[in-house]
């Protein structure tokens, strides 16, 4: 084939050493083990220490994975994108520092804020750059330091989230495979149901709102729960539709890792036994833009080349959407 379509041709990831078990929050915060793992999944996450350490910590230390494991020379990087909804400061984009500090000397750099929707939304950027033949290496990385913003005495949200960071390389390619098709969604509805209320443009940190614990994430869990299931599945089911993909066709899908049940449901819809799901909430919880190339980094060896995989993902605004991507390798 003569187009170029854009691949995946490396993957990379990072999670931190210390691991907040659920006996460990059992300790901080009014929940039990049961509890959590029968409604999420959940057994533990990753949790960053450490002065000074932020998002682009982990954001380098898995570009620095995929650099090794693939012998990628940092300077033929074109283009460095950083799906992160926990910068490392505002105004400074963390993919600008990342790709400084990796030696991607000659490339460009900036953020993408989709909260967990983030790397999905990346990897429509990244192979669209890749497809329009202007650039032969962008580094998508997802990466997300959740710690810094929960509030762990909020048993809600402190169960949930975990860090963590994965990166992927996207590459042109000329046999059809890579990316296929794509079918992303969003709807400010969203907007009051999972967020932080201080720290933005319409209410500016003070010492009021510190004190207030406005900081750290608020999240709806039952409106969010209701409107993941169905989103997630509804994309999930569409792309399929669309591309006459029977559930013998897909290899494997992707799914954000918040919720497992949110996961089943998915997979429900589209008809896919528990073999072709990819699963790792349970070791990791939702790292938000950072769940969906961890699970390609975890995951990487069962990949065979011309796999049908589908990504789906769901995250605060609301954002959500699917993309259908052909494994190159």
């Amino acid at each position: 084939m003569s187009s170029i379509t854009a691949a995946i041709t490396a993957v990379g990831g990072y999670v931190p050493d210390f691991i907040l078990t659920n006996q460990l929050l059992e300790t901080m915060v009014d929940t039990n083990d049961e509890w959590i793992t029968t409604r999420t999944g959940i057994k533990e996450r990753r949790i960053l220490k450490g002065e000074g350490l932020g998002t682009s910590f982990m954001a380098i230390k898995a570009a620095e994975n995929l650099i090794e494991k693939s012998g990628l020379n940092p300077e033929d990087i074109d283009c460095v994108l950083v799906a992160t909804t926990t910068p490392d400061l505002p105004v400074a984009a963390t993919a600008v520092y990342v790709a400084s500090q990796i030696g991607a000397v000659n490339a460009f750099a900036y953020d993408i804020q989709a909260a967990c929707s983030g790397f999905l939304y990346g990897m429509s950027t990244a192979s669209s750059y890749v497809q329009s033949g202007r650039y032969k290496k962008v580094l998508l990385i997802g990466a997300d330091k959740m710690s810094s913003i929960i509030d762990y005495t909020d048993r809600a949200t402190c169960i949930i989230f975990g860090d963590g960071a994965g990166a992927v390389l996207f590459e042109p390619n000329h046999e059809g495979l890579g990316f296929q098709d794509e079918f992303l969604r969003s709807d400010g509805i969203g907007r009051e149901f999972l967020k932080i209320d201080a720290g933005g443009s319409i209410l500016p940190a003070s010492a009021e709102t510190v004190a207030n614990k406005q900081h750290f994430v608020f999240q709806d869990g039952k409106t969010v729960y209701k409107y993941a299931v169905s989103g997630m599945a509804d994309v999930s089911e569409k792309i399929m539709q669309r591309n006459k993909l029977t559930k013998d066709d897909v290899a494997f899908l992707i799914a954000h890792q918040a919720n497992k049940r949110i996961i089943d449901a998915t997979a429900s819809r589209m008809g896919l036994d528990d073999e072709k799901v990819l699963v790792n909430i349970h070791r990791y919880g939702n790292t938000t833009s950072g769940t969906l190339p961890l699970l390609l980094s975890d995951f990487e060896s069962k990949f065979k080349k011309g796999d049908n995989l589908i990504f789906a993902a769901f995250g605060g605004g609301f954002t959500w959407g699917s993309i259908y991507l052909k494994w190159a390798y």
